[in-house]
């Protein structure tokens, strides 16, 4: 072999794990989230858990990038630890499903259906697909399985590419005397290992294993340590992940070594064990890559039936390796935004959303509670709304610089624009709950002076708060439902709000004028319909971007005026019907 033939093997090798990295992907963007979120509420059972381990694993084709989810999962206080061994374990069988696809590879008929089945005969026609959606196709969703098309031709590409650059191998004695050296089990375990641990892909190592059978020098002596080593080796991407989390992450990498150690060791044993006695001839045969995805399977589903009854002592085995220190992390509501998640972009969106979700609730909460301050002042309702105003602030910073990480990743359309609703969003989230606080403070004012409004002024606030209250109720509604039809309906309800505003400075101005008020309660009202009309200022922005999720070209302001508009007899129909319900006395 000469270097030629080594910089094509470099070369299918890079070709092979692009097209595994880039079906990947392809695949991720196109669950859009789901299948984290799947595997994030339906894993209370044992056997469910290992079933859906391997179902999304089977699907995302890597065990590493299951893993490294479970234990970002684990490190957020999603999932439990107990919960999190069965997607461990199923996460294994899962990785096999990619052995199975390239086993195909040596299939050799006459027959046209049976050799269509061959990867190299149908990989054409799906890079032909794929390209064509990439290229002329506007769905994301369509480009998405272009690219995952694409990426399935690269990774059959780059192994047909390696097979070929082996192929002379089987002529060079050294490279046959290496292969013996690792058909002793533990040189040729440590072996796969290694290898594993460099790639981190025991799907890519288990390919390139099956490339070089296909040159006929491989037996199967050789083959078995080096699977039984892939296995162990595959550990390293989930240890590295779990530096620096917490102790129960630390432990899901722990168990996910331990399973694997403990199968291999196990199977090791009692396989050579017999063989000491019955001389297995098999072991002294070419390996193929069928026999390959069968061992490789087989030790996976066997390790599993055995492990799961112990999962629990697995669990023990590693609280036991890895103890809980003097003093542990106070563990917070933040911690769900995981850096881990970072690689899935689509899922660390949906935490952000559901957090977002959250803390529009308190914002909403907050609010109210200070307008209730206005009927009655209650020391206890103070301290909660300033408590839940610093708690919005945190919400803010947390999943500001979350979203922006988030933005310099690989982005569907459709995440992008979630991503940029939810920027805008915490903003007047925030806001809102600022507005809160200087309610409560104007509250405390009037409660303090001991001052009250006249029947006329609370009559008139009365309605002007039912009207700001009703607007928040809705934008809240509409950011979490992301409901169009009811964002739209929220604009014509701002205007009233601003034209009852204003109405209440006209009325103020007359019973000053008029001896019936006082300056003094004048600066009050104003600071509360101020900070109420400008909560109704936030709850638009908040109707307005989530109209502008569903549009590809958008001006705020150009919407705005267009809506607005004296010609608009639609919205003006909309604004007059509104207006009716807040009849000022």
């Amino acid at each position: 072999m000469d270097i030629f033939g080594v910089l094509t093997l470099i070369g299918g090798l890079a070709l092979f794990l692009y097209g595994m990295n880039a079906m990947g992907e392809g695949l991720e963007k196109l669950s859009g989230g789901k299948l984290e979120a799947i595997l994030e509420k339906l894993t209370s059972n044992k056997i469910k858990a290992v079933l859906l381990g391997a179902a999304v694993t089977g699907i995302i084709q890597s065990s590493s990038a299951t893993t490294v989810m479970v234990v970002g999962f684990v490190n957020s206080g999603i999932m439990k630890l107990s919960q999190a061994i069965g997607v461990i374990m199923g996460a294994n069988i899962g990785t096999t499903v990619t052995s199975w696809i390239l086993s195909l590879a040596g299939i050799e008929s006459n027959n046209f259906f049976v050799s269509f089945l061959k990867p190299s005969s149908f990989t054409p026609v799906l890079a032909a697909i794929g390209i064509a959606f990439l290229m002329f196709s506007k769905k994301e969703k369509k480009k998405h399985i272009g690219t995952i098309l694409i990426g399935f031709a690269i990774l059959i590409f780059g192994m047909e590419t390696m097979s070929d650059a082996v192929e002379p191998l089987a002529e060079v004695p050294a490279f046959i005397n290496v292969l013996t050296a690792f058909s002793n089990p533990v040189l040729g375990m440590i072996a796969g290992a290694v290898f594993t641990a460099i790639i981190q892909s025991s799907s890519a190592s288990v390919g390139i294993l099956q490339a070089l059978c296909l040159t006929g020098a491989v037996k199967y002596s050789t083959a078995l340590p080096i699977i039984m080593g892939q296995n162990i080796g595959t550990c390293i991407t989930a240890i590295l992940s779990s530096i620096g989390a917490n102790k129960n992450a630390k432990r899901a990498a722990a168990v996910h070594l331990y399973f694997n150690l403990i199968g291999t060791t196990i199977f090791m044993i009692v396989f050579y064990g017999l063989n000491t006695f019955m001389h297995f001839s098999v072991l002294g045969e070419a390996a193929g890559p069928t026999g390959i995805a069968v061992i490789h399977s087989t030790f996976n589903i066997a390790a599993t039936i055995v492990l799961l009854p112990f999962s629990n002592l697995l669990e023990k085995l590693a609280i036991k390796t890895i103890k809980d220190g003097k003093e542990e992390k106070e563990e917070n509501e933040f911690q769900t935004l995981d850096v881990r998640f970072l690689e899935t972009p689509s899922y660390g969106l949906k935490l952000c959303k559901d957090m977002t979700d959250k803390m529009a609730e308190i914002s909403k909460e907050a609010l109210l509670s200070s307008i209730g301050l206005l009927v009655k002042y209650d020391d206890e309702a103070e301290r909660k709304i300033i408590a839940s105003e610093n708690r919005v602030d945190k919400y803010e910073d947390a999943i500001g610089s979350y979203l922006v990480k988030l933005s310099s990743k690989q982005l569907s359309n459709e995440d992008s624009k979630t991503l940029s609703l939810l920027l805008h969003c915490i903003g007047d989230f925030e806001r809102i709950s600022d507005h809160a606080l200087n309610i409560m403070q104007t509250a405390k004012e009037m409660k303090e002076k001991k001052v009250s409004f006249s029947k006329e002024a609370e009559h008139e606030l009365k309605v002007f708060i039912k009207a700001v209250t009703d607007i928040m109720d809705k934008a809240v509604t509409v950011f979490i439902n992301r409901d169009i039809e009811g964002a739209k309906s929220i604009e014509p309800l701002e205007e009233v709000i601003d034209y009852l505003h204003n109405e209440i400075k006209k009325r103020h101005i007359n019973r000053l004028m008029e001896g019936k008020c006082t300056i003094e309660l004048g600066f009050i009202l104003s600071d509360i319909t101020t900070n109420l009309e400008r909560v109704s200022d936030h709850c638009s922005n908040i109707a307005v971007d989530v109209i502008q999720l569903n549009m590809d070209e958008f001006d705020i302001h150009e919407y705005l005026d267009v809506l607005k508009h004296e010609d608009n007899k639609g919205f003006k129909d909309d604004y007059y019907s509104v207006k009716k319900l807040y009849q000022l006395p």
